[in-house]
């Protein structure tokens, strides 16, 4: 018998504030000491009031307006009472009956599957508990950050859509300022909702993974849960509703407290704050601040610069880099607007040098990044430099060997490329009759290769261009190394 999975997600993720949500506290996800960005506020000390902070409300409304909702210009903030360590008040202050957004959606990039939003709500986080030596310690540095919730509907049902949706939000977060969105570091989380039924369509019942830590881990928790409600319901059991982690170690979600029913709240309207009514005026502003969301660079990109589909994402994904990368082809538009009269580059000419780029961005640079992530103001190469040296390998001034010696020089040092080339004498050797000389000597000295080739093994030639690049240490160029051998042996 066939199941099938019916997914809703609740995606948190701590907005990109200078300061906390009802207090002046500093904003600051990478402080390592403890229990020092907090205040009495915060802390929920007796008589002190909250005043809420605006920059978050104006992010939760630009990423609803991104996502297609619908903006509440009349909301309110509620307390939702419960007890838990890390929550200094005794109750967390959220939304509930009116949210700052309601419906909405989200095309994912990958299958073009529309994913409904049921709402987006702004709330504070909780503080930070943190297990070690057989004791609990409490970090409040995290209370009272800015946090917003979105909630999907049950529209997805697998695995490799649900990364494909959070993916994009992360995308999206990132893009607008909205949130770094770091899930590793817990700026982003995620709950996943899960259910199989035999019949599509239909919910079975629903069991949540909490906390899930990284795209990697939501993909493979929901895979793993699958498998584990299938063997349940096809051995005739049945499945708990219950609340269950992923474990890193054993590859798999755990139980960690079943879930009956439902938690009784008791919200009730915040008395400390007053209710937000928002005129059009105001929305429109926001409106206009949103920048160019990924969908529309990838279309942009694929347009403008003809680079193939991974190099795009590659790009999209990493939003510094695919904006260094933007920069080094505006100033290789200056380069041939110098060199039009000369070079006669056409646009889709241009596109070549394009695709040069992007391959020398994503591979050789990024290796030589190792691992580390891409920042451009850390990175010793300015685009203009960068364009430069796209221009040499363009024009076949220098040869692939040296462009990579060249790069790695650039990278190490910062220094101009054509400094670099003068400095380490790296120049191509330009003479046909020097490059002629080496021919005759590598074929008096490889007699086998030579009649391999005469004889119409092709790969026999690329040996011989082989052993003069080495000769030379690249400064000669294949091409015309490769014309004077079939001049010769011809």
């Amino acid at each position: 018998m066939d199941y099938f999975p019916t997914i809703g997600l609740e995606i948190h993720a701590e907005l990109k504030t200078k300061s906390k949500m009802f207090c002046s506290c500093k904003n600051d996800p990478d402080e390592k000491k403890p229990n020092v960005n907090i205040c009495p506020v915060c802390m929920g000390h007796p008589g002190t009031l909250p005043i809420t902070n605006l920059e978050a409300v104006r992010k939760v409304i630009k990423t609803g307006i991104v996502l297609n909702g619908h903006i509440n210009k009349y909301n309110y903030f509620e307390r939702k009472n419960y007890f838990y360590p890390d929550l200094p008040k005794g109750y967390q202050i959220s939304q509930y009956a009116i949210p700052l957004v309601k419906n909405g959606y989200l095309i994912t990039p990958v299958k073009n599957k529309k994913i409904r939003i049921e709402q987006i709500h702004l709330e504070e986080d909780t503080g930070r508990l943190i297990h070690e030596n057989n004791c609990s310690l409490i970090d409040f540095n995290r209370a009272g950050v800015p946090l917003m919730e979105l909630v999907t509907e049950p529209d997805i049902h697998s695995a490799e859509d649900t990364r494909d949706f959070v993916k994009e939000l992360q995308l999206i977060l990132r893009y607008l300022d909205i949130s770094n969105a770091n899930m590793e570091k817990g700026e982003m989380r995620c709950e996943v909702n899960i259910s199989l039924n035999n019949k599509p369509g239909e919910m079975g019942t629903k069991v949540e993974i909490k906390n899930l830590n990284s795209l990697r881990v939501v993909e493979k928790g929901i895979e793993f849960e699958i498998k584990r409600q299938k063997k349940i319901l096809e051995n005739g059991d049945k499945i708990i509703q219950e609340t269950r982690g992923w474990d890193e170690q054993k590859q798999m979600t755990v139980s960690q407290r079943k879930k009956e029913e439902a938690h009784d709240y008791r919200y009730f309207p915040e008395p400390d704050i007053p209710a937000l009514n928002m005129d059009e005026d105001f929305l429109t502003e926001i409106k206009n601040e949103i920048s160019e969301l990924p969908q529309n660079k990838r279309k942009r990109f694929q347009k403008e610069y003809g680079i193939d589909e991974k190099s795009i994402n590659i790009l999209i994904s990493n939003k510094d880099l695919g904006e260094y990368f933007e920069k080094v082809n505006s100033e290789l538009r200056v380069w041939v607007k110098e060199k039009k009269d000369k070079l006669k580059i056409t646009e889709e000419e241009f596109k070549k040098l394009t695709k040069l780029s992007s391959n020398y961005i994503i591979t050789d640079l990024q290796s030589l990044l190792k691992g580390n992530s891409f920042e451009e103001d850390k990175l010793l190469i300015s685009p203009e430099n960068f364009a430069e040296f796209i221009s040499m390998i363009y024009t076949s001034e220098i040869s692939s060997k040296i462009a990579k010696i060249l790069l790695k020089e650039m990278f190490e040092k910062g220094s101009d490329p054509s400094q670099i080339m003068k400095d380490k004498n790296l120049k191509l050797i330009d003479s046909e009759k020097e490059i002629e000389n080496i021919v005759k000597q590598i074929l008096e000295e490889n007699p086998k290769p030579k009649e391999d080739y005469e004889k119409g093994n092709e790969n026999a030639l690329q040996f011989l261009i082989g052993q003069v690049m080495s000769k030379t240490k690249g400064k000669a160029e294949p091409g015309k190394v490769a014309q004077i051998f079939k001049k010769i042996l011809s």
